[in-house]
């Protein structure tokens, strides 16, 4: 077996998102002994809502999303984020 490398302590989420971008998660985590966990009684983060566009626009949308190689949904939240 592999010897892994300690996870370091993080003040932040941010610290930790930092860090785990930077580095190669394989030398701190063994993989191979992973399971399947199943968490039913998990709440959405996000709220489904209901917006009305015009047949034209939402084609626009989608040709975009998919030259983008993103799902539509996506590609909407992403322009929505930006304009605000």
């Amino acid at each position: 077996m592999k010897k892994l490398k300690k996870i370091p302590y993080f003040k932040s989420e941010q610290e930790e998102r930092k860090f785990w971008q930077k580095v190669d998660s394989t030398g701190y985590v063994d993989y191979s002994r992973l399971e399947k966990a199943r968490f039913p009684n998990l709440k959405l983060t996000s709220k489904p809502i209901t917006i009305r566009l015009p047949v034209s626009l939402l084609e626009r949308v989608k040709i975009k999303a998919n030259r983008l190689d993103i799902p539509y949904q996506s590609y909407i939240k992403q322009l929505i984020a930006r304009g605000l």
